[in-house]
């Protein structure tokens, strides 16, 4: 059993600066999460507009990610019904092609404790090639492509998900696969895990 509260273990989180001599804007994680949470989402770290307001998925990607879960705003920012808990939760800073990589600290550090105090979670959704490879080890396909593609050999635990940058647009146009079979899986996955009492 969980020997501290979840409240008390998001005010550690929020409290972090294991890596903030690493980060250019310094710590500011950004994640929600309650012991009621049935959805858990995990990408990859805030962007630059994420540290600044405190809210995560506050862009384009966001918008993206909330149509293809078929939640509006106010879902998704329930942390009661949505948990949003990314591979680094600070900003990570911009490198030559976008955002760096999330920082390598926060998920050994916090997931686990946090999994540990969500127990009524029945979809965990997996954003990107990082959250990826962490939670489906040697499961995992060699390209994301092909991990979204399998995407049924990771049900009923995990759901692979492409990152939904609108910058993968041209992704999605070569893959209608996605659109066709996966987004549909996925709402209907979420509808069911919302009705869960």
């Amino acid at each position: 059993m969980a020997s501290i509260s979840m409240p008390h273990l998001l005010k550690e989180i929020r409290a972090c600066k294991v890596c903030e001599p690493h980060l250019p804007l310094g710590a500011r994680p950004v994640m929600a999460a309650s012991a009621k949470s049935r959805i858990l989402l995990i990408g990859q770290a805030p962007g630059r507009k994420v540290h600044e307001t405190g809210i995560a998925w506050n862009d384009p990607s966001g918008d993206n990610l909330r149509s293809w879960l078929g939640l509006d705003k106010e879902q998704f920012y329930d942390p009661d019904l949505v948990a949003i808990v990314p591979m680094g939760f600070c900003y990570p800073g911009s490198g030559k092609s976008g955002d760096l990589p999330p920082r390598k600290e926060c998920a050994p550090l916090w997931h686990e404790k946090l999994l540990e105090r969500m127990p009524c979670v029945t979809l965990t959704v997996l954003i990107g090639r990082y959250a990826q490879a962490y939670y489906l080890n040697d499961k995992a396909c060699k390209t994301l492509t092909e991990t979204v593609h399998n995407f049924r050999e990771y049900l009923p635990e995990y759901l692979p998900l492409p990152h939904p940058s609108p910058r993968n647009r041209i992704w999605q146009r070569r893959n209608p696969w996605f659109e066709q079979d996966v987004l549909p899986e996925l709402k209907q996955r979420v509808k069911q895990a919302l009705m869960v009492k």
